[in-house]
């Protein structure tokens, strides 16, 4: 049996694309990725089961040896589009280069299967006392599905769990949530000589903005969490679109924004709080004003600064743990287990045109998951 080296499995998984889009015409699913995953750990004496999620969208777990509790490495399978005409190095290869491996998903996050494999080939399993599980979800960059189903019905309970998304190797133990809105107003156009032939959305839009603002300034004043650099649930206004000539009166006008709220803090009672805020605006403009989401929303993570798991993880990393703003997995994977988010490369580099993960991340991320399996695996 030929166990593939580090660099063919980084390359396998960068070559083998694995596009998450909400646009249809980028969506590729994640079915080959998962197949080569899938190949690679039953090579490595793994149990593996393969979950279809829905169509061309699968989850993978996969377990090497018994009992109960144990230590799960979770990442996603998916990735990010690209711009093409922006990067230098193709996407979809391993490209060494100034001692970096260049593609999409080196960093942000299929790169980290590798590891995690490299990892797992170099432990003395003989005196194994508890099971190493490894999870691979679909749809992260998009609607988190994977992860949403993976926990509704979870098949294993692990004691803890890491998801290596690019934190530089540090331990991330909390992080805020994510919702985006858009807010549609329709008015009734007409021409702008005479202002009662309609009913400008621009007009109850400025409403509305006024309403979300006041929102915006109740978050801060009345949430706060001093373990974040920014200690306040924030909200943003991002993109406003309405009208499409001077001289009409506007019909309708969209507005998209954000909130990323903090641990703790209820997505049923954050919109509770949007409601509340508009209910004002929409008792005045019945059935004009219509809230959808952008996307599922996603809640704050946190796991407590003092658990054990924490200060373990902050011991063998010789690194304190921190929050940081963008979003995970954590907060579906935290319901299984005390949760840390931890791997190589940066988030700088997630997202961007030649991304890439530094060689200086190579040793320190295999001895870190090596000595975490040594830990929660054995006695």
């Amino acid at each position: 049996m030929h166990l593939p080296s580090f660099t063919e499995v980084y390359q396998g998984l960068i070559s083998t694309s694995s596009i998450s889009s909400t646009d249809p015409n980028w969506d590729e699913g994640n079915v080959k990725v998962i197949e080569k995953l899938a190949t690679w750990l039953k090579d490595l004496g793994f149990e593996v089961d393969v979950v279809e999620v829905e169509e061309g969208k699968h989850n993978l777990i996969a377990k090497k040896g018994s009992g109960t509790g144990g230590l799960l490495l979770a990442g996603h399978s998916d990735t990010v589009p690209f711009d093409e005409g922006r990067w230098n190095y193709n996407p979809h290869a391993l490209t060494e280069d100034n001692n970096r491996f260049y593609g999409l998903g080196t960093a942000d996050m299929k790169g980290f299967f590798a590891f995690i494999i490299e990892a797992v080939k170099k432990v003395d399993w003989s005196k194994q006392t508890k099971p190493l599980y490894i999870l691979a979800t679909c749809d992260e960059e998009t609607t988190m599905l994977g992860a949403r189903h993976f926990t509704e019905d979870a098949p294993i309970k692990p004691d803890y769990c890491i998801i290596g998304e690019p934190t530089s190797l540090v331990p991330v133990r909390g992080h805020k949530g994510h919702v985006a809105n858009a807010v549609r107003v329709t008015g009734k156009s007409g021409h702008s000589s005479d202002p009662a032939l309609g009913v400008n959305a621009i007009e109850i839009m400025h409403e509305v903005l006024f309403a979300i603002m006041q929102l915006r300034d109740k978050l801060i004043k009345e949430y706060h969490h001093p373990g974040f650099a920014i200690p306040s649930p924030t909200l943003n206004l991002g993109h406003i679109h309405g009208g499409d000539s001077a001289n009409r009166i506007c019909g309708c006008c969209e507005l998209h924004y954000d909130v990323r709220p903090l641990p703790g803090i209820s997505l049923d009672g954050l919109d509770n709080m949007l409601r509340g805020a508009l209910a004002e605006v929409e008792a005045k403009w019945p059935g004009r004003i219509e809230i959808t989401p952008l996307h599922e929303p996603i809640p704050g993570y946190e796991c407590q600064h003092d658990h054990p798991f924490i200060e373990g993880m902050e011991h063998i990393c010789q690194t304190s743990s921190e929050t940081v703003n963008y979003c995970t997995e954590a907060p579906f994977l935290q319901q299984l287990c005390p949760t840390l988010v931890l791997g190589p490369g940066s988030i700088d580099q997630a997202h961007q045109p030649d991304e890439f993960l530094a060689f200086e991340f190579i040793d320190p991320t295999i001895n870190i998951l090596s000595k975490s399996i040594y830990q929660y695996c054995f006695s």
